[in-house]
């Protein structure tokens, strides 16, 4: 069992966890910032991201959705996506990769 406390991560991305299938990471963006884009694919893992806190705006295959605190999306293998933060305080996340074979560049 792995228990991890994702109220005790900081700065902009951490992997928090991680097993042979799968892979837990924390990602925190300012107002106004934004990650990814329509070149940004994971092609071999689907990411779901659950928003813990703040509002923002997903673009996946070039389609919005709107992002607020409780909502959880899966970006599926090789879709492209991009998140936005649209709000006043910080957008937090916490992500999981399956198959853990994603890696974070930064």
């Amino acid at each position: 069992m792995h228990h991890i406390d994702t109220d005790e991560t900081s700065g902009f991305f951490e992997v928090v966890g991680e097993t042979e299938r799968s892979k837990a990471a924390v990602m925190n963006l300012e107002p106004g910032q934004a990650v990814g884009g329509p070149e940004n694919r994971h092609p071999t893992s689907d990411q779901w991201l659950y928003v813990k806190s703040g509002r923002g705006t997903a673009v996946v295959e070039g389609e919005s959705y709107d992002l607020r605190a409780g909502v959880l999306v899966c970006f599926e293998a090789g879709e492209t996506h991009g998140l936005r933060n649209e709000g006043e305080k910080a957008l937090e996340t916490v992500s999981f990769y399956a198959p853990p074979d994603y890696h974070a560049e930064g």
